[in-house]
């Protein structure tokens, strides 16, 4: 079983053991090769160790249109450290003789299709990834053309829904979906808003009327344990981005800095040893 889709099961039925909602799942974006170019695997495993239920990791783009002025910092720093493609796969080559948590790659479809469809499937089950987010990807293209690659790699294709996504749209997503769906919580960029405001909560509860099969995680906006929680109580759980890489960027201890930045987003007690 794919271990996003395993992830969401285990979920599920730990929540109905307890008969009430479980603690939300926590998802955590990094670019790759940010702050340093060999950073990647340093970040992941400190991430894993920190509690992170999954992590995203984002291939440098130039021209990164959904994302906010932090993010898109990140990936001028990363291209200039001399982040591609190829290196991100090298640097993922042995991932998964430690790292035991799902990971997706998210970015545009451009440095993809210059890779070769094909040859980057193969090459990210070779490296035990679990699935892509691609959001300018067309839905069509991605069922006429890709699904049958994807599926035969075993990777899953997350999908995107907006406040300004149709009802008739939103449903076409859940019925081609496994995993989950990204679920953006306002029509803007990454980091440029935070909490809930009224106009997402009547979204939110838009969704859940529409009792769609898949499992939802909300991303855009979301920083710290307070939007965390008060994201998980209208989804699965929750995406990190922005904040995130402002830690990156302001570390002195890598390592350390992420664990408690995990930690106190899910608000875990526990000490962290260095």
């Amino acid at each position: 079983m794919n271990r996003i889709v395993s992830l969401f099961k285990n979920f599920n039925a730990n929540a109905d053991a307890a008969d009430h909602k479980a603690p939300g799942l926590l998802n955590v974006y990094f670019t790759a090769g940010f702050p340093e170019l060999n950073d990647t695997m340093r970040v992941l495993q400190a991430l894993q160790d920190g509690g992170a239920d999954l992590v995203e990791i984002g291939m440098p783009y130039s021209d990164p249109v959904a994302d906010g002025e932090t993010i898109q910092k990140s990936n001028d720093r990363a291209l200039e450290n001399g982040m591609t493609v190829r290196v991100l796969f090298e640097q993922l080559r042995n991932m998964r003789e430690k790292i035991t948590v799902p990971v997706l790659l998210m970015g545009y479809i451009n440095p993809v299709l210059q890779y070769g469809i094909e040859a980057f499937c193969e090459k990210c089950a070779e490296t035990g990834l679990d699935g892509l987010i691609l959001p300018d990807m067309p839905m069509d293209v991605y069922l006429n053309e890709y699904k049958t690659i994807f599926d035969a790699h075993g990777l899953l294709n997350i999908f995107l829904v907006t406040p300004q996504t149709s009802e008739a749209r939103i449903r076409q997503i859940d019925a081609v979906s496994e995993g989950f769906i990204y679920t953006v919580s306002s029509a803007s960029v990454t980091g440029s808003k935070s909490g809930v405001s009224g106009d997402m909560q009547a979204y939110f509860e838009r969704l859940d009327a529409l009792n769609l099969r898949n499992p939802r995680l909300i991303g855009f906006g979301i920083k710290d344990h307070d939007t965390f929680v008060q994201a998980s109580s209208h989804a699965a759980g929750a995406i990190i981005g922005s904040a995130f890489i402002r830690v990156l960027q302001e570390s002195d201890n890598l390592e350390q800095d992420i664990k408690t930045f995990v930690r106190e987003v899910k608000n875990y007690p526990e000490t962290i040893e260095a």
